[in-house]
């Protein structure tokens, strides 16, 4: 992404906060692991998308008049030639300006007293802060931290959601994102190629999953989007699996739900395939199933649609292919064979941290998730796409993996090794 994209994702925020307004945004910090051992960071997805900066603990604070007129500033962390030789350097003023657009830095440790100066200063009376939670028991963060401070120091700032205003920013995509999108999934789809391409029986899970982190270690350190899904057998029915243990036998599906990350945009496709190369009869009549479900959904997506009959339309219409099949009877049994929706938006998160439409538009992505679980006859799988939502219809940005029964089987017999 060039440094405008960022630029112009700040101009449209702070053009949507009200006047007199101040808006504080926190990189995050290091997660320790164990002893004097960090996971790698991971930048807050809504600071990286106003900044595009991927630094630890720096800060962004913006503010705006009772005119309207906005400003910013970002804090960096100041420079320390012993930490840099043991962890790297760090960003600078110049780097800052070449990467977001940034011409006014300083340094964190000057944050808490020229916040102070700002929230005394008569002048501002809310204050922006992003301090989602996914559970209530989930770790503070450093924004999380500051509210606590706001709260006993600041109590007269007024407080607004930022998070709404960029998950709705966030919904739509810019013909960058798009773009990226799809060079995600060109990478994406290696890895899943490889992966059927190495499959035999007798392969175990974390052999598929090296096959594919070796294809996407072709492209970036970047890697997987989010920590992969790929599953055999019984452990298929474990719809969120990430324990790599189990062993493909033969006649075992393989179920591999995945995606590569490309300039920070992600995405999210899903793919069954039988590990010994050929689907048995059993298993083409369900994949049929999902995988009609899956087209009759890109025929009909369009602007307008509303959002929650995507899932609706296709839980009834694989119910109806079902049926037909001789598998399910009554609707009123589907959620036998269909455990989960599938339509979460895609973007800087797997599962988007946007707000939810009421109908859809242009420069939506998100998923089309059909996922069958027919545990009587030992077969789970799903087939999941990423749906682009044009002027006038779809697209599916996923459609170059092996999707069918024959491209999977012809896929299969090409053979890696």
């Amino acid at each position: 992404m060039k440094k405008e994209f960022f630029e112009g994702n700040r101009k449209r925020f702070y053009e949507s906060m009200k006047n007199n307004s101040l808006a504080v945004f926190f990189s995050g910090a290091e997660i320790r692991k164990s002893n004097d051992e960090y996971y790698p960071f991971f930048a807050n997805r809504n600071f990286f998308y106003l900044t595009g900066l991927e630094e630890k603990n720096i800060i962004l604070l913006a503010g705006k008049d009772g005119a309207g007129k906005a400003w910013e500033k970002l804090y960096l962390l100041s420079p320390d030639l012993m930490a840099e030789r043991w962890t790297g350097k760090r960003l600078k003023a110049d780097e800052a300006a070449e990467l977001g657009g940034f011409a006014n830095t300083g340094y964190v440790q000057a944050f808490d007293g020229e916040f102070h100066n700002c929230a005394y200063s008569g002048n501002y009376e809310y204050l922006y802060l992003d301090t989602f939670k996914y559970e209530e028991n989930d770790i503070d963060t450093p924004v999380h931290l500051f509210q606590k401070r706001v709260q006993n120091m600041y109590a007269f700032l007024k407080r607004e959601d930022a998070r709404a205003i960029l998950g709705r920013m966030r919904t739509i995509k810019q013909p960058c994102e798009i773009e990226a999108m799809r060079k995600a999934e060109l990478i994406t789809c290696e890895g899943i190629t490889r992966m059927m391409q190495a499959s035999k029986p007798g392969m175990y899970e974390y052999q598929y999953k090296a096959e594919f982190d070796y294809a996407l270690g072709q492209h970036s350190p970047a890697g997987s989007g989010f920590p992969s899904i790929i599953s055999a057998g019984q452990n298929n029915f474990c719809i969120h699996y990430y324990s790599y243990k189990g062993q493909a036998h033969d006649g075992d599906m393989v179920l591999n739900d995945v995606g590569a990350s490309y300039d920070n945009l992600v995405n999210d496709v899903s793919r069954g395939f039988p590990c010994n190369g050929t689907f048995s009869d059993r298993q083409k009549l369900l994949y049929e199933c999902a995988l009609r479900t899956s087209d009759h959904m890109f025929e009909i997506i369009k602007p307008g649609m509303k959002m929650s009959d995507v899932d609706a339309t296709a839980r009834r219409y694989n119910f109806e292919q079902l049926k037909e099949a001789g598998v399910c009877k009554d609707f009123a049994d589907i959620g036998t064979y269909m455990w989960h929706g599938g339509a979460h938006h895609v973007g800087y998160d797997c599962h988007d941290a946007i707000v939810t439409p009421e109908t859809i538009a242009p420069g939506m992505v998100f998923c089309v998730d059909i996922g069958i679980y027919h545990e009587e006859w030992g077969i789970g799988f799903r087939i999941e796409d990423n749906c682009l939502v044009t002027e006038d219809g779809c697209e599916n940005l996923s459609a170059m993996t092996p999707r069918t029964i024959q491209e999977i089987e012809d896929c299969m017999k090409k053979g890696l090794y």
